[in-house]
């Protein structure tokens, strides 16, 4: 990962459907590919997500403010409905 800076640099929004994004010079790049973000009055203010090693990080990571989506950690599963068989 590049060395961070601390020296405030441009960067472009642009629209991604009906989201607005924004692109991250390389020096101020995250790890993973979650962020947490909020509002502190005119800022935005943008974390990484750690990913839980196992089921004890996850159910400790539910406590934390704001609480993490248990549906952000699961994939999601195809499950088409049933289907009558024939049995005999």
């Amino acid at each position: 990962m590049p060395t961070p800076s601390t020296r405030p640099k441009g960067a472009k929004l642009f629209r991604n459907n009906r989201s607005q994004a924004v692109r991250i010079p390389v020096e101020f790049e995250l790890p993973g590919d979650r962020v947490l973000i909020h509002r502190e009055g005119d800022k935005l203010i943008i974390e990484p997500v750690k990913t839980p090693a196992n089921v004890i990080e996850l159910l400790a990571a539910g406590r934390q403010e704001p609480p993490l989506e248990l549906d952000d950690w699961f994939p999601d599963i195809e499950d088409p409905p049933v289907r009558p068989e024939d049995v005999f």
